[in-house]
């Protein structure tokens, strides 16, 4: 209860710092599957962030008053017969108690409170454009308030996007956050060793797939993060592949991109590795050539250094790396003004991670103006920040391609906490050099 309380009262502070007034924020709602059969439930981050109650049909009112803050919910009754079909709900009385909230009502009180909660209040803090229902409802408790005008009663003047006074308080993890991700990433890392153990050519992705799940679901884990990754061979040169339906070939690496959920955090890892236990000569020039991009984006993550440093440092080793190999021409200057090293490395090195995979936060400077013709600089990084490490390299058969790295996709990703003196890979016990790798599955 403590994390969020605290956080509640964060927010408040900085809706006071703004002129004060009523947040409002709506959990998720559920979605259907198909026909009657509903997608596994999961609250918004945002809503969980600040309240950690897990079900579905929820608000959460913060009320920054001058000296002031008052935080209440909105939940579904207590309900015996649809309790008997879909299980547990608190109720109101036992969530505000349960949740540390000043008051809890029914969530078919919602209208009538928000009219006199919005009341001569100066500004209306809620996700701008993040929902249509949600900004329907805003406008409905606005003309509601508007309309007791000549009875004395002023609506809020002023509204402000929630999601961007959030975004920056979720940018910085606290200690309750880290320990959770911590955690996450542990599972994930043994979930990755036992797909490192289980593979040999033969076995299909999906069975791959299979053992991560498995060791999600038994370490306590209720979803994966994200949709698993599982590409063996030319899969891998696709970003985003979502097959996970073909056959492990014998001389092919699998590149496995997939991490769990725990209570609300993501983990995201990738390895790649040889399906039968050993790299070929080219598989492990490119790999070593990405450990060392990695390496080195690493060694950029720490306190002072710009969100952009890790990937510089990175793509001035795969690019070396592919001249070197001949994968492209010219001078290193010359590569890295072209723009050539995009043909086999076209995405960011790393992204922010917290309770969405892609978490939020601006990569640049909020506070900071644009230079003339130009952008705001890139973010600095500071301790509590979480952001992947992910370098790659995607060969493609093609004409121009020395055959021996036709269709080699090859990723390497942690993920890193910022510290005070540099940055702690919490996914650090999955094996990344490729000795270690072999080694782990001459074991299996």
């Amino acid at each position: 209860m403590q994390p969020y309380l605290s956080r509640r009262l964060q927010l408040a502070d900085l809706m006071r710092a703004r002129g004060g007034g009523v947040a409002v924020l709506a959990t998720a709602p559920e979605v259907i599957r198909n026909r009657d059969a509903h997608y596994p439930y999961r609250s918004d981050s945002y809503f969980h962030y600040l309240t950690g109650f897990p079900e579905p049909e929820a608000v959460v009112v913060i009320v920054a008053a001058p000296n002031t803050t008052r935080s209440l919910l909105f939940c579904r009754d207590k309900h015996e017969e649809r309790e008997i079909w879909d299980g547990f709900r608190f109720g109101p009385a036992a969530a505000g108690d349960r949740f540390g909230f000043d008051e809890a009502h029914s969530i078919d009180r919602l209208d009538e409170q928000m009219t006199r909660l919005l009341a001569d209040q100066p500004a209306l803090f809620h996700p701008l454009s993040a929902r249509p229902e949600t900004d329907a409802a805003a406008q409905r408790w606005l003309a509601a308030v508007r309309a007791q005008a000549r009875a004395g009663v002023g609506a809020p003047t002023a509204a402000f996007d929630l999601h961007a006074l959030l975004d920056e308080m979720r940018l910085r993890k606290d200690a309750h956050e880290i320990d959770i991700m911590r955690r996450a990433a542990n599972i994930s890392a043994h979930a990755h060793v036992r797909a490192m153990q289980s593979t040999r050519p033969g076995v299909r992705e999906y069975e791959i797939e299979a053992e991560l799940l498995h060791e999600f679901h038994r370490n306590g884990s209720s979803f994966p993060a994200y949709g698993s990754i599982v590409a063996g061979g030319k899969n891998a040169c696709v970003l985003h592949y979502r097959g996970n339906a073909d056959t492990l070939r014998d001389g092919d690496l699998l590149l496995i991109d997939a991490g769990c959920e725990l209570d609300g955090y993501a983990s995201d890892i990738t390895r790649t590795f040889p399906v039968n236990g050993r790299f070929s000569g080219p598989q492990r020039e490119l790999y070593d050539i990405v450990l060392a991009a990695q390496a080195a984006a690493i060694e950029q993550t720490r306190p002072g250094q710009r969100f952009i440093d890790p990937h510089d440092a990175a793509v001035k080793v795969l690019t070396q790396g592919m001249i070197d190999c001949g994968l492209i021409e010219g001078s290193l200057d010359g590569a890295l003004e072209s723009g050539s090293y995009r043909r086999f490395y076209m995405h960011r090195t790393g992204h922010w991670l917290g309770m969405d995979v892609h978490d939020c936060g601006e990569y640049r400077e909020p506070g900071e103006s644009a230079a003339v013709g130009g952008e705001k600089p890139w973010r600095v990084l500071r301790p509590g920040m979480v952001l992947t490490v992910e370098p790659g390299l995607y060969v493609r058969a093609a004409a121009d391609v020395p055959a021996a790295y036709h269709d080699i996709g090859i990723r390497i990703e942690d993920d890193a906490v910022v510290t005070d003196a540099g940055c702690e890979i919490i996914t650090g016990d999955v094996p990344k050099s490729a000795s270690e790798i072999e080694a782990l599955m001459r074991s299996a």
